[in-house]
């Protein structure tokens, strides 16, 4: 990996992405961004697909949260996106899942992001305002103030039971509707149902980019018709997560861009940051309109 100086590698990149968000097509639109902007970029690789991000503990997590972990500042929350909330059920013959949704909850949305949460977590997590930093409250308002809807499902099961769950809730939306561009985030070991959606050849149809926050990885992956379709993927992690090590997803990330050195890849190493580091901090609008771009939406 090359490093380079923070500033000037900032400014680059920022540059290149706000370029592909103009060139044409569905984007989403700037919400908070100097907010939830990476706070800095400490080296890259692999033409810019790589990143170190600078991650301070007391910056990021201390000063930001009002109650560390629990509740953040107001400022980075907006709560008119809870007037086009529901708690809902989706359910077809024997398989059901109860689920948050905001935004397009009937139908006609212009993007759909499925979140999934880890282990022992629920339809709350995902929905959740004023937890991660207000992130989740920055994707909702990301999908309301853009025509989509966003989708927080609770499983009880992150094996199979949970992925046919996350497939027919996902398949409804794909229905209602239409030529919607789906996106699914697993956090943790909901990275679990993210690989089965992917190796099941009719999620691996519809779904068009994977975003995968201190989670897991599948070399299953590289036999499903999901990357034969070469559908976007994101993976970011802490350098200090003791629940699942990032450099086996390094390693992932390598071993992706090894079999195609050219498939669209993003790995995201938060410097210093912990098991959910990568929920808190991640750019929702950066990756979500990189794959986007990528997808010719």
């Amino acid at each position: 990996m090359r490093f380079l100086l923070p500033k000037i590698l900032l400014a680059t990149i920022l540059v290149a992405f706000a370029t592909l968000a103009g060139a044409g097509g569905f984007r989403l639109a700037p919400w908070k961004d100097d907010l939830f902007d990476y706070p800095a970029i400490l080296g890259t690789g692999y033409g810019g697909d790589y990143v170190k991000v600078g991650y301070v503990e007391q910056r990021d997590l201390y000063e930001r949260d009002v109650v560390p972990e629990k509740k953040t500042k107001p400022e980075y929350v907006d709560l008119e996106v809870k007037s086009v909330e529901k708690d809902m059920t989706a359910r077809e013959g024997r398989v059901s899942v109860n689920y948050i949704a905001t935004g397009k909850v009937q139908g006609g949305a212009k993007i759909v992001v499925m979140y999934v949460h880890g282990r022992r977590g629920n339809r709350g997590q995902g929905a959740n305002d004023w937890m991660f930093g207000g992130n989740f409250n920055r994707i909702k308002n990301l999908m309301v103030r853009n025509g989509g809807v966003y989708l927080s499902p609770g499983f009880p099961s992150l094996g199979s039971r949970g992925v046919a769950q996350a497939k027919m809730l996902l398949l409804e939306y794909a229905k209602n509707s239409p030529g919607a561009p789906i996106f699914v985030a697993c956090g943790s070991l909901g990275g679990r149902i993210c690989w089965g959606l992917a190796e099941d050849d009719e999620t691996a149809a519809i779904i068009d980019g994977y975003l995968l926050m201190g989670s897991t990885n599948d070399d299953g992956f590289f036999k499903s018709d999901a990357f034969k379709r070469r559908v976007p993927v994101y993976l970011g992690h802490g350098t200090g997560d003791i629940v699942i090590s990032w450099k086996s997803q390094e390693a992932f990330f390598k071993k992706i861009k090894q079999l195609d050195p050219s498939y669209p890849a993003k790995f995201a190493l938060f410097d210093t940051g912990s098991h959910g580091t990568p929920i808190r901090m991640t750019d929702w609008r950066l990756i979500l309109n990189w794959m986007l771009q990528v997808d010719g939406a």
